[in-house]
């Protein structure tokens, strides 16, 4: 893993005691990422905050063009949308799953290391929304036709407050109330971040195609949301940005806090076959005592 890194970082990278790679990024930047939110991170919240706030008077003009009858019935658009969809949930779990199975089965520490922080990330950024999913009770695009963005209701999003009644005379349910943020977004973009952030970490040369595919493919993510009629722009906006803090910061306080007890469990565990085959056994290492 550590041929991809350039050769003047090649020489300086070492192996920590769990097996994994500490890189001169780690080492110098030290200090500045033991402080989780620094100036940088205020401004690219204040423009995602701007982002959305932006979104709302734009909420209606995109869900209605994106419904016209000639894209909803465009299979060419239809399908990749669905795939992509899919790829991120549950696909997201599968893959950062699978990494951290091959990179513990294989003796790949960075490569477990990865599949752990994207799990990590998405799983953070899944809680965060999935909160304010509830609390907002904004309603989805289609419950009102794509005219009313700010139907929101405090709590609606927990199965409080009205509901409307869909043409067959029965109750939209309580998942058609949690349009704000969207949550395959937030899924997309807290895994784009967690590998671009470690891949930037540990092959610094990759981040040029790394970031533009993770982060479009985000994107796309997203765009698809829309075009299902799920959500709204700043649905998008916002999960995108709740998906993106929650990979640099799962990144930064692992790597700053290496001892961090989540990850002496979860990456010091081992996974190996089981003798009858098919199925993995997985062992946690006992906490270690201190005497005095």
């Amino acid at each position: 893993m550590a041929t991809s890194l350039t050769p003047s970082l090649l020489a300086q990278a070492t192996t920590g005691p769990d097996g994994r790679t500490i890189t001169p990024r780690d080492t110098a930047h030290a200090a500045a990422h033991k402080t989780l939110f620094t100036y940088r991170d205020a401004a690219l919240a204040a423009a995602f905050v701007g982002l959305t706030v932006a979104m709302f008077p734009a909420d209606r003009h995109f869900a209605e063009e994106l419904q016209r009858e000639d894209l909803r019935t465009n299979k060419v658009l239809d399908n990749p949308a669905r795939n992509v969809e899919l790829i991120t949930a549950p696909g997201a779990f599968i893959i950062g799953g699978g990494l951290y199975a091959v990179g513990k089965l294989g003796g790949h520490k960075d490569v477990a290391d990865l599949g752990w922080h994207g799990t990590e990330a998405v799983l953070l950024a899944t809680g965060v929304t999935n909160i304010l999913k509830g609390v907002m009770g904004r309603a989805r695009p289609y419950v009102t036709g794509d005219t009313i963005p700010h139907d929101f209701s405090f709590g609606r999003g927990f199965g409080r407050g009205p509901r409307a009644e869909k043409t067959s005379g029965i109750l939209y349910g309580t998942g058609d109330y949690q349009s704000f943020p969207s949550g395959h977004t937030t899924t997309a973009f807290a895994a784009a971040s967690a590998v671009t952030s470690e891949a930037r970490r540990m092959w610094p040369k990759s981040v040029w195609y790394v970031a533009p595919v993770m982060y479009g493919g985000a994107t796309l993510v997203g765009l698809s949301r829309m075009y299902h009629n799920n959500h709204w722009a700043s649905d998008v906006a916002l999960g995108a940005a709740i998906g993106t803090f929650s990979g640099l910061k799962v990144v930064r306080y692992s790597h700053a806090h290496p001892d961090n007890k989540l990850d002496h469990f979860i990456l010091g565990a081992s996974i190996f076959p089981s003798p009858g085959g098919g199925t993995l056994s997985f062992t946690v290492p006992a906490p270690s005592v201190t005497t005095r």
